[in-house]
């Protein structure tokens, strides 16, 4: 028994029918009425498997041989397929798709799938919207259906194979029935193999058993007809994940001017405040999207050191963020649309203001902030400490935008080491120890007397250590030998941080090395 439920979701279905030859007919320069085709290699031959409409008309299809289409039309203009030029218009006209819906995915070679539930009110219902999307996609130069449907499988069987754009909730199964078989995706041999039988359109299979259909055409018959009705669910794969806090705002005349663009980002982070203070939650990374006229999208992203919910220093941010971008961020002629969100957001509750003068923090995080979007977030680092005793381990740059645990966990471990006194660490480290291949030592296990590092011999005049450290013991692969640090100044006052590596007394062992590993102010 063949069923369909109800469902609230609405999915629109665009196909671009000509994608291939649309993308040839938008890169040549010259324009003229010859008919394009596009071949490719199938086997030992070449075939076309794209034309435009002048080529249709002449009766030239996908599948024809090139060498007979250009028997039949000489003046012909061919090009070879570059499935990886079409896959990134594809994927251009996918990010310019999401001006109607955050919900927005792939469906390669050419079609793109939209969710559009509960956004057809902003466009005044959903044939606006379609006819909104098919006008702009047009003018861009592109040939392309579009239908709506409560199922992705209705929607693309009514996409191309229906003159129904609008399918209501309900009305699947009667869309399908006159429809041909290869509207229910299924391969072109399984089609073929049920035409031979007389099974040429979709009715054609709805009042048979189910199980025989099955045994003889496998079980994506089955499938792919019970999502097409709504009985079994096909989930949306959205290229990109979707926002939790978004403000948008549309433009009746483009804007190009930078001042116009800083003023919208105030206003659309004016409207994520109140959603933001409504849920206790601050932004720690934005992003805004500019659509151009042309069917450009501009992008650019900010993060913060804490979340922020000030209309004033979201702003800033992207003050510093356009002012390094510079000429990528080309207008053309303007951006019709401007869509802020915060696609990192954590909690943020609001402060008691104290009667003591505690340390504030804000003016640090905002230079953070700034010189991070001016200059780049990795960039702009602060040191992190490791649980680890090995100097080169025990810390490691980060970007300077991190959470305020790493900091308390930073704070922490220099308090561990004020409270155990332990010797003071150089304020330059070099990258890798240096070996030093000339030393003196007046005892094997002591300072050393005289090295030379760099071609050049050092005198020692005054030595403190050692200070030992170890490889923990269940580290097998052994962060090396033992070390034993010496704190050195030599006659031109210079202050060296060295170690040796390894024992003397340890036979098992290589002869100890000695290295170079720090400098003291």
């Amino acid at each position: 028994m063949w069923s369909s439920v109800s469902s609230s979701q609405r999915i629109l279905s665009l196909w671009l029918q000509r994608l291939s030859t649309d993308r040839i007919a938008r890169q040549r320069h010259e324009r003229d009425d010859a008919p394009i085709v596009v071949f490719g290699k199938r086997g030992n031959l070449d075939l076309l498997v794209a034309v435009d409409c002048a080529a249709a008309r002449l009766a030239l299809g996908t599948g024809l041989a090139l060498a007979q289409a250009r028997a039949m039309h000489p003046a012909v203009i061919a090009v070879p397929e570059d499935q990886a030029g079409d896959a990134r218009l594809l994927n251009a006209l996918a990010d310019w798709c999401q001006r109607y819906t955050p919900l927005v995915a792939l469906d390669p070679p050419d079609g793109i799938l939209l969710d559009i539930s509960g956004c057809t009110h902003l466009f005044g219902n959903e044939q606006k919207l379609r006819h909104d999307l098919l006008a702009r996609v047009t003018r861009f130069g592109f040939s392309a259906r579009a239908a709506i449907a409560s199922t992705i499988a209705a929607a693309w069987a009514a996409a191309h194979f229906s003159t129904v754009a609008i399918i209501p909730p309900g009305d699947e199964r009667d869309l399908l029935a006159p429809l041909p078989l290869a509207a229910l995706r299924l391969p072109q041999e399984t089609a073929a193999a049920m035409a031979r039988l007389g099974l040429k359109h979709v009715g054609d299979i709805i009042d048979l058993p189910r199980a025989p259909l099955a045994a003889r055409f496998g079980i994506d018959l089955l499938r792919n007809f019970d999502r097409a009705i709504g009985c079994e669910d096909e989930p949306l794969s959205p290229r990109l994940p979707v926002a939790p806090y978004i403000a948008e705002k549309s433009f009746h005349e483009p804007i190009a001017r930078e001042e116009d663009v800083l003023l919208t980002i105030e206003r659309l982070a004016a409207r994520l405040k109140l959603a933001l203070v409504a849920h206790g939650d601050g932004a720690r990374n934005l992003e805004l999207a500019l659509f151009r006229t042309d069917g450009v999208v501009k992008r650019v992203t900010a993060g913060t050191s804490r979340p922020i919910r000030d209309p004033a220093a979201i702003r800033a941010l992207f003050v510093e963020r356009l002012a390094a971008l510079g000429d990528a961020m080309d207008p053309g002629f303007g951006f019709d649309l401007a869509r802020l969100s915060v696609t990192r957001a954590e909690p943020h509750p609001e402060e008691q203001i104290g009667l003591g003068q505690a340390e504030d923090c804000a003016e640090f995080d905002r230079l953070i902030d700034h010189l991070s979007a001016r200059l780049g977030r990795a960039r702009v680092t602060r040191l992190i400490a490791h649980d680890s005793h090995i100097p080169e381990l025990a810390a490691s740059a980060l970007p300077a935008q991190m959470t305020a645990t790493i900091e308390s966990g930073w704070d922490a471990f220099r308090r561990f080491r004020t409270d155990a006194r332990l010797s003071t660490r150089p304020l330059r480290l070099l990258a890798k120890p240096e070996p030093i291949v000339d030393l003196l030592a007046l005892i094997p296990d002591g300072p050393p007397a005289r090295f030379r590092w760099r071609r050049a011999w050092h005198e020692v005049v005054a030595a403190e250590g050692p200070e030992r450290i170890e490889a923990p013991w269940w580290n097998e692969d052994g962060s090396g030998p033992v070390r034993d640090y010496f704190r050195v100044q030599d006659k031109a006052g210079l202050r060296f941080w060295l170690f040796r590596a390894g024992l003397y007394r340890d036979a098992a062992l290589a002869m100890p090395r000695w290295f170079l590993h720090g400098f003291y102010a």
